[in-house]
């Protein structure tokens, strides 16, 4: 069984847990695009951890974990995390993890770029994470990046970085005014690196496929969310890579027919983190309600994120652009306590019902949110086993969510630890 896992709106939906809960029944969990801008957060008992690189499966014993080469890879904090997950006790074989030979590299100077570009946009700015990601996704889709298959061949990776230096110096000294960078800094520290690594990097296509034909379970794990892919998302406020699940295709280097079931990811409201068009947000007390009991900030910057209510028009389209065959709803603990909750179901524009989600970002910026608005609930839900056990309109909010977007709502998420969760379809059975 090979199942997809997808933000089905602007990340930070929860995928972590939910992954988490779902490597159980995988044999490999890979991740298959984005970088160290994406932060998945895990509670164990009493214990929170948060992964950027690894598979969030690298958290389970016996499990295979694959960095795939739709990822962009930055050593120092791969090799960091590494080190901090087997200091909390896990990943303790080497052979469980793999990373494609042709993951791009992050390098020092892709960081710098990523900062210099964003405050050149001033108030156009995309609210990047500055971590390097997009510009190392420029150089690889300019066919001047260097992978980590690179790393292996030293004559090769210094031909490489000493061409990419000399351009990117150039650009720093003359139209930056800046001091460039040093080639043996960055050479003997990359190679040292290499070294430390050297051990995981290979194939993991060839790998992914003979597991798939021997009948092994995997488990896709995006980063981001839909509204944030390159191609389908809110452009230019986007991530720079193929966050719906077309891109398990070319990240992973698998083909389309071995897909089995694709599950998104959806809160039981809305947030997004940085610029960008966001109809449902709510700006006064509803939102920083939101925030507050929700704990939204990012995983990995820390910034708060903006809230509001459930956009049905949005996740819509997610089900669309990936083919949704199951929604995870998640914390719906959140809105516990409210006496009405509402979900946009079509947005005006100028006199005109809008129920599917436009491109143009004008419209986005300018419609009114269509609102339905629903009987809230006050039960605390942290003792819910089953779907009886949930205050009957919270049940009426999830139904009325599985009718609007007609897909089936597989599992719910009420809280961070694994047990507040209640599994109404497992994907790898059936």
């Amino acid at each position: 069984m090979v199942v997809v896992v997808v933000g089905a709106q602007w990340g930070d939906e929860g995928k972590g847990k939910v992954v988490d809960i779902l490597s159980e029944y995988a044999d490999c969990i890979v991740r298959y695009q984005g970088g160290n801008n994406a932060g998945h957060t895990v509670v164990i008992g009493e214990e929170k951890i948060i992964l950027h690189l690894l598979p969030t499966g690298i958290l389970h014993p016996g499990k295979t974990c694959v960095i795939a080469n739709g990822v962009v890879v930055d050593p120092e904090v791969l090799l960091e995390e590494i080190e901090t997950v087997r200091s909390r006790g896990y990943f303790k074989e080497d052979t469980r993890l793999l990373v494609s030979d042709r993951a791009h590299l992050i390098f020092p100077y892709h960081r710098r770029l990523d900062a210099v570009k964003e405050k050149l946009r001033g108030s156009g700015r995309i609210g990047t994470t500055g971590r390097g990601i997009g510009p190392s996704y420029e150089d690889k889709i300019a066919r001047c990046g260097i992978r980590c298959g690179d790393l292996l061949r030293e004559e090769i990776f210094r031909a490489k970085l000493k061409a990419n230096l000399s351009e990117k110096n150039h650009y720093f000294i003359h139209f930056m005014n800046e001091k460039g960078y040093e080639f043996y800094e960055i050479y003997n520290r990359y190679m040292e690196l290499g070294e430390r690594l050297k051990g995981y990097i290979g194939d993991t296509s060839r790998y992914l496929n003979d597991a798939i034909k021997a009948g092994k379970s995997v488990l896709f794990e995006g980063a981001q969310g839909t509204l944030l892919d390159i191609d389908h998302g809110t452009y230019p406020y986007v991530t720079s890579s193929n966050t719906v699940s077309g891109g398990v295709c070319t990240g992973a280097g698998i083909g389309p027919t071995m897909i089995d079931k694709v599950i998104g990811i959806s809160k039981a409201y809305t947030t997004r983190v940085g610029e960008g068009p966001f109809p449902t947000e709510l700006k006064g007390e509803e939102g920083r309600r939101l925030r507050d009991v929700g704990l939204e900030y990012g995983a990995t910057t820390g910034r708060p994120r903006r809230c509001g209510w459930l956009d049905i028009v949005a996740l819509r389209y997610a089900v669309r652009v990936n083919g949704l065959s199951g929604v995870v709803i998640t914390k719906l603990d959140v809105l516990s306590g409210l006496d009405k909750v509402y979900i946009c179901t079509a947005y005006e524009y100028e006199g005109e019902r809008i129920e599917d989600f436009p491109g143009d970002l004008h419209i986005l910026n300018n419609c009114t949110p269509v609102y339905e608005e629903m009987d809230g609930w006050k039960d605390d839900l942290s003792g819910v086993r089953s779907f009886d056990d949930l205050p009957s309109n919270a049940r009426r909010y999830i139904r009325r969510i599985e009718e609007l977007i007609e897909t089936e709502v597989i599992m719910i998420s009420f809280g961070a630890r694994r047990r507040e969760a209640l599994i109404l379809k497992n994907p790898f059975e059936g």
